[in-house]
């Protein structure tokens, strides 16, 4: 599969090289594209889905790994495959890294389809008691060794935030990127950047700024994917109920049941979703020019 020079490192990336407009697959922490093998096994078309950079067999440059850092990598990724008249799906950090991308270049964005994101700003008070403590022990010293140390995202993404857990060799193409101690930088990172409260306050405001794109870009179709069954989901009816009334040309699908991993337990359904959205949407065209 591909690889490709942006900034000062590379980024790997699958690629069907199919026709038609291109479909983005955003992956999220602490995955890679990996995480979307069995969705897009189930779709035809132009569909590429990157690693991001520090993650899965993208580059791993002695960068801060903080948001801005991802979209500057992001951003470059595009560019240098000339991308326009994108699709993005985004699970995780990879929707907010879309929403991001999107609301500064709304004029390359013909639909957008989502699961499993952060689409407003959070409190601790929105946290339920057990992602309360996970977040408060990934924010302290301990939680810096877990990660670091013990591998502990990667180790109980896939046991426990999926319904039926993934083998140890499952799992393998998830752990291999992260060998050592400075490779899983990027993960906590990214466990550290849910913002709450207003905190982290560089990720604050780039989620206020693509929460107001969310709000106008009538002119863009949008998938809200929702899931059940499972206490590590992030979109629940109370927060799909508000997107519904908050994101703008927005369709709601209901997959069915599904940890946050949602990709594992749930392929086909979410395919098929996005296949008939498309079909809707008139998003499956061959790509102008």
């Amino acid at each position: 599969m591909p690889e490709i020079g942006v900034l000062d490192s590379t980024m790997y990336y699958e690629d069907s090289r199919g026709s038609g407009l291109p479909f983005v697959f955003l992956h999220g922490n602490p995955a890679s594209s990996h995480a979307w093998r069995k969705v897009l096994a189930e779709m035809e078309g132009r569909l590429l889905a990157p690693d991001l950079i520090g993650m899965g067999r993208s580059g791993k440059p002695g960068i801060p790994y903080r948001f801005g850092d991802h979209a500057r990598y992001l951003d470059a990724w595009f560019d240098a495959l000339g991308l326009d008249e994108v699709v993005l799906v985004g699970h995780d950090w990879g929707g907010a890294l879309g929403f991001d991308w999107a609301a500064r270049h709304p004029e390359r964005v013909r639909g957008v389809a989502l699961m499993e994101t952060f689409v407003r700003p959070m409190s601790w008070d929105d946290l339920g008691e057990a992602p309360r403590a996970r977040a408060e022990l990934i924010r302290s010293a301990k939680g810096e060794s877990l990660v670091l140390d013990q591998n502990f995202l990667v180790e109980t993404a896939f046991t426990g935030g999926v319904l039926m857990s993934l083998s140890e060799e499952e799992r393998q193409p998830y752990l291999a990127p992260y060998p050592t101690r400075e490779s899983r930088r990027p993960l906590l990172e990214w466990a550290r950047s849910v913002p709450l409260d207003g905190e982290p306050a560089d990720v604050a405001e780039r989620l206020e700024g693509y929460g107001k794109w969310l709000a106008g870009s009538v002119e863009v179709p949008k998938l809200l994917l929702t899931f059940d069954s499972s206490p590590t989901l992030l979109i629940g009816e109370e927060l799909a109920a508000w997107c519904a009334e908050n994101i703008a040309a927005l369709e709601i699908e209901h997959c069915g049941p599904a940890g946050h991993h949602a990709q594992e337990d749930r392929p086909e359904a979410i395919a098929a979703a996005l296949k008939a959205w498309a079909v809707r949407q008139g998003l499956r065209e061959m790509r102008k020019g």
